[in-house]
Parts: C-alpha cells; structure tokens; sequence
C-alpha cells in the first residue's frame, strides 16, 4: 500500500517534490496530474477544455479517481502517490499512510509555471484560478470535497518561501515521526 500522499494545487511544487523523495528514498510514484495531463493530451484537449470535459461528464474524473484508490490499496501500490485528491482518498478510505498537503499562494505557483511553461504570471494566475474554481466545483459535486479543507492531511507545509530541500527535509522528518 502507499506510505504516502503528496497533494497541492496545480504549481505547488508537488511534482518536484516528489522527484526528489523518489531519488533519496528508491521508492515509487504515481502521479494523478500527469495521469489527467495525459487523459487531455489523448484527447487532443488543452487542461482547461478537458477540465470542462469533466465537468460534463463525471465518468472521467471518476475512472481517474478509482485508478488512484485501487492503486493506493493495493500490495504492488508505489509508495508515493501524488495527486490533488491523494490524501482525501487515503483519509476516507482508512488508509495508514502520511498524508501531506503543499500550500503556496497563487502568485508563487503563477511564477513556478511561468519558469516551467513560459507564459505570464498573469495569464498563469487567470487559468490557475480558472483550474481552480472548476476542479473546486467538481469536487464538491461528484465528492462532496471542499478541496481547501485540510482536514484530512497529517502534515501541511506552507512553502512559499522554502527550497525544495528544506520542503523535502519537513516531509521526510514528517515520515519518521508518523511512523
């Protein structure tokens, strides 16, 4: 079973995140946005348009969520699965897993984009935002999730104004405490 969850909203850090845990620790992901990433790419649709795909037709955010659950419960599952809905997953499913939440403002995740993908901190901030509301809406609709409650995180990190090695340090102190 998964040991744990990485989750933030788009920009956070989580991915690089991750990657770095990975290195330091041999042990395996999944990751629920590259898997959505890929659904839209399949499709021929940009993030946005396949978000509003989802938003009409539930099936899709629900076959993706399932993937994630199934995997996260089962033997073989990687040890790190980083998505949104990670931790939610694990909390309501009773898993025994840490379950860690990556909080940075809008503005920083707009600029971290803006780094990876070009673009403006504006526009990055507007399709953010966008992201945000309709993904926000989903959750509430199909799940019953208030994706800005933290309720079921173990460790929240606040990392505007942290590295990624002082953010991995928490996380894995986090580990060796929640064990």
């Amino acid at each position: 079973m998964a040991r744990l969850t990485i989750s933030g909203h788009p920009g956070s850090g989580t991915s690089t995140l991750v990657d770095g845990l990975c290195g330091s620790l041999n042990w395996q992901k999944i990751n629920g946005g590259q898997v959505f990433r890929d659904m839209a790419n399949e499709r021929g649709l940009s993030l946005e348009e396949f978000t509003q795909q989802c938003m009409d037709d539930e099936n899709i955010d629900q076959e993706l969520d399932a993937l994630l659950t199934k995997t996260m419960q089962s033997d073989d599952s990687p040890e790190i699965v980083e998505s949104r809905l990670a931790g939610w997953w694990a909390y309501k499913n009773k898993l025994r897993c840490a379950r860690v939440w990556i909080d940075v403002t809008e503005r920083v995740r707009a600029a971290r984009v803006v780094n990876r993908e070009g673009g403006s901190i504006d526009n990055q901030l507007n399709l953010i935002n966008e992201r945000m509301e309709l993904d926000g809406e989903r959750y509430e609709r199909f799940y019953g999730i208030d994706i800005d409650s933290r309720e079921p995180y173990t460790c929240i990190i606040k990392s505007d104004n942290l590295g990624v090695e002082e953010v991995q340090s928490l996380v894995l102190q986090h580990l060796e405490d929640y064990s």
